[in-house]
């Protein structure tokens, strides 16, 4: 998944980032937003009980974005004013992101994915496995898919592998 988030957007401008279809939906950028602070919220605090790598670097700050929200139940208005002028900066909360998952996973044995449980609001009490697989992983190709669709509306070519 972060493989594909990763070249999804690489080399797009901010501008070309906060483009929003004309056909309705959200920007690449509120896309990966929402799926990147969501593996973020379930990995760090959720799933270890620490904060956030987006707490950890003030980047709420540093974006002028919502400290805690992650976009789930945001308004249109809401979701139309998460935008990105620093793309570099942004690629590097990101890259932290993977990093924090990357370990963390690394550190689990098998068993824990089924055998530990996690709330995750507002869907409640599951298997770790299930917020990691079902509500990260999966949940993620929704949202690389909705970049595709903004990338292509502005004639910049689709994901190639």
């Amino acid at each position: 998944m972060h493989a594909l988030l990763d070249k999804a957007v690489e080399g797009m401008t901010a501008e070309q980032f906060n483009f929003r279809p004309r056909e309705g939906g959200v920007s690449a950028f509120f896309s990966l937003w929402h799926y990147v602070r969501t593996e973020d919220n379930i990995v760090n605090y959720v799933a270890q009980g620490r904060p956030t790598v987006w707490l950890q670097g003030n980047y709420d700050e540093l974006f002028g974005l919502p400290r805690t929200s992650q976009g789930t139940g945001m308004t249109e208005e809401e979701a139309n004013a998460v935008q990105v002028h620093d793309v570099p900066k942004w690629l590097e909360y990101q890259q932290r992101v993977w990093e924090a998952t990357d370990t963390y996973l690394a550190s689990m044995s098998p068993a824990e994915f089924e055998q530990r449980k996690v709330t995750i609001k507002p869907l409640g009490e599951m298997p770790l496995w299930d917020g990691i697989y079902g509500v990260c992983l999966s949940h993620g190709y929704r949202h690389v898919g909705e970049i595709e669709y903004v990338r292509g509306v502005q004639g910049l070519g689709g994901l190639t592998i």
